[in-house]
This record gives structure tokens, C-alpha cells and sequence, in this order.
């Protein structure tokens, strides 16, 4: 089969396509979701091929949303729903967390509720405080629940698909500046195939580094420069972060004994405290130095453009961050020849 050039987004539209085939009782329904616009092209096709009955809009009341979307699961239906802010889902905790999230453990297994949710996060040109946030680790607190963040082109049409054909409920969480981006696949994985909850994207020896999500990019560009100086660097990303595999995190830190965990949330009481926590307590003998964590200070993003420059980490960060556990002086930094501090590239155009 020949490389073909496609995007994250694409790769979301076909999951979705090939799961709305598969299993003709699934419904997938959301604000916007029959939009020309497709939800940031995610969507589009969907109500043309499968029709009105099968792919619909809903009003603006998610909390009501999201019980008639656990209620068809429960009555048989393999339901996938998207909201397209995360801030805005915050209306349906209580569906979430009190029935979606428990009903397969107080009915002792007898019931599922195959409920996929695709939550929709980013930053960028002043959304302030309520359209901004990244709360995996919350989510990922709640026992019964699976919360999956993908980072990478080549794998998100076999993770949403899993997510959508799994028998327990899923928060399918997207970063919106990863919609656009593009790889070059010369294998076109058959989404039923298993993916890795956590995957080693770059092997190395001097030092670990653990991300998910947009933090990832940066990571692997902080990787590229490191690497022009003699450090190779072990990128674990994981995708799944609840439940998460840690075996192989365990196996890299062992092997490199350095270990910094970036994360695209706040940093108290965040996903990257637990990874780092398990670390201690798992690989304490095998460290050389204290693992460190890179996140968003402990306060809401601002909407100024000018106050937003030092609130979010980008690969400089890391760098630095690898630079001053490994002890190293070397002056190392990335060129940023972007126009604006508060997008991926010149080439992003939205969506916001």
C-alpha cells in the first residue's frame, strides 16, 4: 500500500465512519455535530452516510445530553457523543461520575454502558480562563471510567475506535492544535488491532521523559535538540491514563534513572504527581536524581496575550529541565519563528 499524507483529523473521521459500519445499533450525536463544518472537519460525512436517525444534533443542555447518552447505552445502543469544550461537559459531572462511571460495578457486572466521550481541550488567542482547561487528572480519579489522550497522527483512528467498541464507558480526550496536524502513514493499521497504552516513541539512555497530548510535539522537538548534543532521551507517551501501564514506565527509568514527566495541566495534584509518585515508590533504588515534573502553574489561564507567554511550556522548557537534572551546561534552545507565542505554527489557522 502507498504513504499517504493525512491528518489527526482525518484519521478521527475515519474511526468514527468505520465504527458507525461496524455496528449498526451505534448512535453518535452532539452539539454541532451535523455542522457543515464537521466539528473542526471530525465529523464530516457522518450524517450524509448514516443518516438523521443515527447522527444528530442536540440542544445546549449537556447534562441532559449526556443521560440520554448513557440511558442508550444501557438500552443497547453503542453511543458516541462529542462536546466540543471540556469546560463545558462540566455540566454533566453528575451523569458522569454518579451513573456512567458506576453502574457496571453496583449491577455486578450484568450491566455495560458502551459509552464513548469525545472531550475536546487546547488554548490559544485569549480563551481565557473557562475555555482553556485540561482536567485528565480529574477525570482519570474516578474509578470506573477510561480516559484516553491521544497525541500521535498514525494511532488515533485505532485508539477512538477501541474507545468506541469498548464495553465501558470512555472520555476520548482531544487536543485541538493536534487537529491539524499531518503524517505520512505508509501503514494504514487495521483499527481493530491493538494499541499501546503506552508507547516508546524514541529510545535512549541518558534520560526518560513521559508526555501525552499537544506536550508530546514539544518533547519530541526538545528530543531533536538534545540529541545534536550527545543526550538521547527514552519519549514514552502515554496515551492512556487511566488505567495506565506501568510497566513501561518502570522499565525506561530503570534503564535511564532520570526521569522528567511533562504535563499539560496544573501542576498540584496532576496526572504527572501520580507517574512521578509511582516512580518513587517503584524505581526509588534505580534513580540518580529526584524526577521532576513540567505543568501549568497553580492558577487559572489568563486571557491576556501578553500574560499567556510564560504560562505554558513548550520544548525550551524541557530542555532546560533535562539540562539542569543531567547537570549539563551546554547552551541549548529552540528558535521560535512562529508570529504568535499562542499557536503551534504560522500554518494554524483554528480551530479555537
Amino acid at each position: 500500500m502507498p504513504d499517504i499524507t493525512t491528518s489527526f483529523a482525518n484519521q478521527i473521521n475515519r474511526a468514527q465512519h468505520q465504527a458507525m459500519r461496524d455496528d449498526v445499533t451505534m448512535l453518535s450525536f452532539g452539539l454541532g455535530i451535523d455542522d457543515p463544518t464537521g466539528i473542526f472537519g471530525t465529523t464530516t460525512g457522518l450524517a450524509e452516510e448514516f443518516g438523521s436517525e443515527r447522527v444528530f444534533d442536540m440542544p445546549t443542555s449537556e447534562n441532559a445530553m449526556t443521560g440520554v447518552g448513557i440511558g442508550a447505552a444501557l438500552s443497547g445502543s453503542r453511543v458516541l457523543m462529542t462536546h466540543q469544550r471540556v469546560d463545558f461537559f462540566l455540566l454533566a459531572m453528575d451523569q458522569l461520575v454518579n451513573n456512567a462511571a458506576k453502574w457496571h460495578y453496583m449491577f455486578d457486572g450484568q450491566m455495560t454502558v458502551p459509552l464513548t466521550i469525545r472531550l475536546i481541550v487546547g488554548r490559544g488567542w485569549g480563551q481565557g480562563p473557562t475555555h482553556a482547561q485540561n482536567l485528565q487528572s480529574w477525570f482519570s480519579h474516578i474509578p470506573g471510567l477510561k480516559v484516553i489522550v491521544p497525541s500521535r497522527t498514525e494511532h488515533v483512528a485505532q485508539q477512538l475506535y477501541q474507545a468506541i467498541m469498548d464495553d465501558n464507558p470512555v472520555l476520548f480526550i482531544e487536543h485541538r492544535w493536534l487537529h491539524q496536524q499531518s503524517a505520512l502513514i505508509s501503514d494504514i493499521r487495521a483499527l481493530e488491532s491493538e494499541c499501546e497504552a503506552v508507547a516508546h516513541v524514541k529510545e535512549g539512555k541518558h534520560i526518560t521523559i513521559i508526555a501525552n497530548s499537544y506536550m508530546l510535539l514539544e518533547a519530541l522537538r526538545a528530543e531533536e535538540v538534545l540529541l545534536e548534543y550527545g543526550v538521547t532521551c527514552d519519549v514514552l507517551d502515554v496515551t492512556q491514563v487511566n488505567p495506565i501501564e506501568w510497566q513501561k514506565i518502570y522499565s525506561s527509568v530503570k534503564k535511564t534513572g532520570h526521569c522528567l514527566v511533562c504535563d499539560c495541566s496544573h501542576l498540584t495534584n496532576s496526572l504527572s504527581g501520580e507517574i512521578v509518585s509511582r516512580i518513587v515508590e517503584n524505581c526509588f533504588s534505580s534513580l540518580k536524581a529526584a524526577p521532576q515534573r513540567l505543568a501549568l502553574p497553580d492558577h487559572p489561564e489568563p486571557t491576556s496575550y501578553h500574560l499567556t507567554k510564560s504560562f505554558y511550556n513548550d520544548a525550551n522548557d524541557i530542555i532546560n529541565n533535562v539540562k539542569n537534572i543531567l547537570g549539563l551546561e551546554q547552551d541549548m534552545s529552540i528558535e521560535n519563528t512562529n508570529q504568535h507565542h499562542d499557536i503551534p505554527g504560522n500554518w494554524f489557522k483554528g480551530p479555537f
